[in-house]
């Protein structure tokens, strides 16, 4: 086995396994010429919307137009609060900034990476009106406690389900739901490394409120119910027939997808048990987990010279994510941060995302395995020496 190809996703080698539907779906719409808002775009709402067990889902352009089209669909005002994971990509925030909405950094677990709910309890202001919960690298946020204090403060709550769709949360109930169903609005990316991709951008939104699902299909075309007759100022987001089709072979597959992530995780998690100094993902009850990105934390002083090791070795890795958003330039007089953010920064300077797909085998995961521990091991000891 040669190791000198693994990837961090191996979109190719998935592409080759299901080319022959792929090509047949993606010809279909060439022949049909329907483009925009063809069959293939129906069918895939219709898919999704079956999957997901929620009544509508809308199809976007992608990811992060979702998120501002749900911010503007819930009627929110410049200076109203929207509070967000402080560890996450910018999408939430920056969508929250575009609408001069005040984005509310808070602090997140220092294990499953997820947003505190504790730390959501202390930021809520008279300005609150959001929360976005970002279920981040493949599992959920603790919903039932977050949907509680949302229930009781009069708060939206918004679930950035762009990197854990396919998973599940179990209520105390018994109740269980896929992630992206649970909050008022879930919105959900299909960039092509997320869990469900397509081969370009792609974006959806899905609630079971009937009214919400009007007017968030009414603000993703130009405000526009009936074609020329604009009744708000809405966007141009749209998902395009061809990746639709993609998206539509794919779905068929999406549990399969994420059996194989998780036998890729536990075996991760199998190798480095015990090892003092590599802290695995933790997983809470509640959730399962579909690991879009698996994640250890391991010494700030240790990790660029781990990174450079693992890249001799053929083994590529990466840094979700290295600069806190309340740290962004972009963001440093509209963000605001209630109480200082330990867990954050320190999570900033330890995490190291290691190579996890469907196309992985055994043989790659054991290799990522003894390289990272015996790089590790050497580093520690050299780090030792000089000190």
């Amino acid at each position: 086995m040669a190791f000198d190809t693994i990837q961090m996703v191996d979109l190719q080698g998935q592409h080759h396994r299901f080319q022959e539907e792929i090509d047949a779906a993606l010809q279909g719409v060439i022949n049909s010429t329907a483009f925009i808002n063809g069959p293939a775009v129906k069918d895939f709402a219709t898919n999704l919307s079956r999957y997901l067990d929620i009544p509508h889902l809308i199809p976007c352009g992608n990811g992060t137009d979702a998120l501002q089209i749900a911010l503007m669909a819930l009627g929110l005002q410049p200076g109203d609060e929207v509070i967000v994971p402080a560890f996450n990509y910018i999408a939430a925030t920056e969508a929250a900034a575009l609408l001069r909405l005040t984005p509310v950094a808070v602090d997140v677990d220092p294990y499953t990476f997820n947003i505190d709910p504790a730390k959501i309890e202390k930021a809520i202001s008279p300005k609150t009106k959001a929360i976005i919960a970002v279920h981040l690298f493949g599992q959920a946020c603790p919903m039932d406690t977050i949907l509680q204090m949302a229930r009781s403060n009069g708060l939206y709550v918004i679930e950035d389900n762009a990197q854990s769709i396919g998973a599940t949360y179990t209520f105390p109930d018994g109740t269980v739901k896929k992630t992206g169903t649970m909050g008022d609005i879930g919105t959900f990316s299909f960039f092509p490394s997320k869990p469900l991709a397509c081969y370009g951008d792609g974006g959806a939104l899905a609630t079971t409120n009937k009214e919400l699902a009007q007017k968030i299909r009414m603000i993703a075309s130009h405000g526009q119910q009936v074609k020329y007759y604009h009744k708000v100022v809405g966007c141009n987001s749209r998902l395009d027939s061809l990746q639709a089709a993609v998206l539509n072979v794919k779905l068929n597959h999406m549990d399969e997808f994420a059996a194989a992530r998780v036998k890729v995780a536990h075996g991760y998690n199998n190798g480095f048990t015990g090892h003092k100094g590599i802290i695995t993902p933790q997983q809470i009850p509640e959730s399962t987990h579909i690991y879009h990105q698996y994640t250890i934390q391991v010494g700030e002083n240790i990790r660029t010279a781990l990174q450079h090791a693992l890249k001799a070795k053929s083994i590529p890795s990466m840094v979700y994510y290295p600069v806190p958003l309340s740290g962004q330039e972009a963001f440093r007089n509209i963000i605001r941060i209630p109480e200082e953010l330990p867990v954050t920064e320190k999570l900033c300077k330890t995490v190291l995302s290691l190579p996890i797909h469907t196309e992985m085998d055994t043989l790659q995961v054991e290799y990522i395995i003894r390289q990272v521990l015996e790089s590790y091991s050497s580093l520690s000891s050299k780090f030792s020496t000089e000190k």
